[in-house]
């Protein structure tokens, strides 16, 4: 009998995360052998944009109709996104249950918003089983650590993308499975696709990608390109994204006359066609877990620099074998390491972006799925049902 396996992703804004929950329903779809069924679930119109690469992979849809009731879809800022929140939660409460109450002996997998199925699941008895994915190191005060007590009851079993915060995990929940499961970012198919031509960039290009917060610390890099700039105007930076810091971003930028030579472009659906064309990219967050485009960065050939901020990059970029690493937030040690990265030998960089590229096989879409299937098999050991959880992060 095939086993239908349902996606929950109501995402409010362009976040690399989006592509693992794709990716690996695409996984499904592509190396089951018709064994599962991948089904998204559209809360709140989320899924329409990526209508054609759906259908492509033969993934169905259960469509809750929501979205006259959230017209604005693209939101940024703490507050406007948990109103968003409460208004989920109470929407699609009904709509929601009936899908579980119906499917107790399917796969449910939550990708972000998490706080309704958990609620439904654990007050209502749908029957299903948690697994559910922790990706950051959680802050954990009283209320919270309450909180988690008594929701983790009805967890089976915890995933996380990397092995820095499963190890921290495992010091906090003794008591709970905790396994190791890398999200799907590589899609060789996708990213041979989007490797196109476009014009060549003059001087040395440099790109950085992500949401505009202030997670991904891009004031900090503009900082430090001003005092790279004032000593070779040669040096040009591309930031790929949006968010609540662009005008921040625009107006430093303005203020201190970088406009021939930072630009900020906004999101762009195919980064490749900028990593393919540039001297490095740049990550400068002060967190991350993995960090999606530091992997897709690597598997495109890119030398990477990034900040060595705890999960995915201070464990990727072990001992700077495989890119440069620089102290997070420190604008001395960046410098430092940028300059160290424009003198060194091309058979150096060669051999970095080699490396680079090897560790980013392990974020394919077949080790996912291999990954996934490991997990389930000790699910099904226990009881009939599933409910998978996947979380965007303890600080969003």
């Amino acid at each position: 009998m095939q086993k239908k396996i349902f996606y929950w992703s109501p995402f409010f804004s362009n976040i690399a995360t989006i592509k693992a929950v794709l990716n690996s329903a695409i996984s499904i779809n592509k190396f089951s052998n018709n064994f599962s069924r991948p089904i998204l679930i559209n809360v709140i119109g989320e899924w329409d944009e990526f209508e054609k690469i759906i259908s492509e992979n033969n993934i169905e849809v259960i469509d809750l109709k929501l979205r006259k009731y959230f017209k604005q879809k693209k939101i940024n800022g703490f507050f406007l996104s948990r109103y968003y929140q409460i208004k989920i939660f109470f929407l699609a409460f009904i709509p929601l249950y009936n899908i579980l109450r119906k499917n107790k002996s399917n796969i449910f997998i939550l990708h972000l918003v998490t706080s309704l199925p958990l609620f439904l699941n654990f007050f209502l008895k749908t029957g299903s089983k948690i697994i559910l994915r922790i990706s950051g190191l959680p802050r954990l005060n009283l209320f919270r650590k309450i909180f988690w007590k008594i929701v983790l009851k009805k967890v089976d079993i915890i995933t996380t993308p990397t092995i820095t915060t499963k190890d921290y995990l495992n010091k906090i929940f003794k008591k709970k499975e905790i396994y190791l499961l890398r999200d799907p970012i590589i899609f060789v198919k996708e990213i041979k696709k989007k490797q196109i031509k476009i014009n060549n960039f003059n001087g040395n290009v440099y790109v950085s990608i992500g949401r505009l917060t202030k997670q991904k610390n891009f004031i900090f890099l503009l900082k430090c390109f001003k005092k790279i700039i004032d000593e070779n105007s040669n040096n040009y930076l591309y930031i790929l994204g949006n968010g609540e810091d662009f005008q921040k971003l625009k107006n430093y930028i303005e203020k201190n006359n970088l406009e021939k030579n930072i630009f900020l472009e906004g999101h762009r659906k195919n980064v490749y066609e900028y990593l393919c064309k540039s001297k490095a990219f740049i990550l400068p967050s002060l967190w991350e877990d993995p960090g999606f485009v530091l992997i897709e960065a690597a598997y495109a050939n890119t030398l990477v620099i990034s900040s060595n901020c705890n999960n995915g990059p201070k464990e990727i970029l072990r001992d700077d074998q495989n890119g440069f690493s620089f102290k997070s937030n420190n604008k001395s040690d960046f410098l430092q390491i940028f300059k160290k990265s424009q003198q060194a030998k091309e058979k150096d960089i060669y051999q970095k972006k080699l490396n680079a590229k090897k560790m980013s096989r392990k974020f394919s879409l077949f080790n996912h799925y291999v990954e996934l299937q490991k997990i389930l098999i000790n699910v099904k050991k226990k009881k009939t049902g599933y409910f998978c959880t996947f979380n965007r992060g303890w600080r969003s």
